[in-house]
């Protein structure tokens, strides 16, 4: 079976890198807040092109903890997609502020600006824009947006790491930029972190004293934080990970070229292709397909494992305790595409053969 994710085909050099990063963080006797962090995040600012990369628990808690930082809360409106993990929702309701769904683009599952714009409200406060699949696209377009609403540009860019345009990287566009570091984004640890990246000293602060209680000095609270913070393990072993980000990177990429050059079956449809390569770094690669559960079956039968990411739009969860405001001409390009993606494998160890195998069944499929 083709997997989506196969840790176990990792080569050994980084297992074993990260055994010994963690039987390093073992002998310090230091495991919460201590130099394995601040070296990662050093280096996480440094690739991300910002000033500070602060670690947190998880990806949500990023989001949450950059609304809470930017002073976003109770009564506020924050405008964001239907088409995004839950985490995504679920952060800006811990905010106490209010979640405003956006439709998609039907070309690449992408929040709509103009749909956006309808959502706008005298309390409106951000945009969380999040970076689906691992693209990354008209940031120009957003950021005047936000300008001349007045209101925060906060990127989730759980999926989107090292996505770049002209070589800015994501999360350096807006106020702060969210990352999840749950093991299966393309830069992952072995279990959950997060961090966000600013070019806001002030906010930087304000986020690094969120993280850990609220705390400016040790037993000095001065605003209700969270426990949020990246151990030093999972730290140590992202240290180890990062030094493999760009090949695995430029893997995924070759892997996606390979699809779009060579799947040539009607019955399915491919994502819009990023103008540049290095906009998309292919979190996932996703199809969409009018009889899923059918191409699903004749995956699997071939050998391919597939996923689907999303089948149930944030506005339909059966959690929501109430009806979020949306645009008002509807969410049709999010539930369709809800309804309609798949995606299929595309992590870097698979071999061109299994690429192969993959174009193959896509190919062999018949409605």
């Amino acid at each position: 079976m083709i997997l989506m994710n196969d840790f176990n085909a990792e080569p050994d050099e980084i297992k074993q890198e990260m055994i010994l990063a963690a039987e390093r963080v073992i002998q310090s006797g230091w495991y919460v807040l201590g130099t394995e962090v601040e070296s990662f995040e050093t280096s996480w600012a440094s690739i991300c092109g910002t000033k500070h990369a602060i670690g947190v628990g998880n990806g949500m808690d990023a989001i949450e903890i950059a609304l809470r930082a930017l002073g976003i809360g109770k009564g506020d409106e924050v405008i964001t997609t239907s088409m995004t993990a839950y985490a995504t929702v679920l952060a800006i309701l811990r905010s106490g502020a209010i979640p405003v769904i956006a439709d998609i683009n039907k070309k690449d599952a992408l929040i709509d600006l103009e749909s956006a714009k309808r959502c706008v409200s005298k309390k409106t406060k951000a945009v969380v824009l999040v970076h689906l699949y691992g693209q990354l696209k008209n940031m120009d377009s957003w950021i005047d947006f936000c300008r001349s609403e007045r209101i925060y540009l906060i990127e989730d860019c759980a999926q989107a790491h090292l996505a770049t345009i002209d070589n800015k990287m994501a999360g350096s566009f807006g106020e702060v930029g969210a990352y999840s570091f749950y093991p299966t984004k393309n830069l992952g640890a072995l279990g959950d972190a997060g961090a966000l990246v600013t070019n806001d000293s002030d906010l930087a602060e304000k986020i690094t004293q969120l993280r850990n209680y609220g705390q400016k000095d040790r037993y000095h609270h001065i605003q209700q934080g969270l426990n949020s913070r990246l151990d030093e393990i999972q730290a140590a072993l992202l240290s180890v990970r990062i030094r493999w980000l760009k090949e695995f990177t430029k893997k995924r990429q070759m892997i996606a070229k390979n699809y779009h050059d060579n799947m040539m079956c009607n019955n399915i449809h491919c994502l819009e292709k990023p103008e540049k390569k290095e906009s998309h770094t292919y979190h996932q690669f996703v199809i969409t397909c009018i009889n899923r559960a059918k191409l699903e079956i004749h995956l699997k039968n071939f050998g391919v494992q597939s996923l689907i990411h999303y089948p149930v739009p944030i506005h339909l969860q059966k959690a929501n305790s109430y009806t979020f405001r949306r645009d008002p001409k509807g969410l049709h390009n999010a539930e369709r595409h809800a309804q309609t993606c798949i995606s299929l494998p595309i992590n870097p160890q698979m071999t061109i053969s299994d690429q192969n195998k993959v174009i193959d069944s896509i190919n062999a499929f018949k409605l």
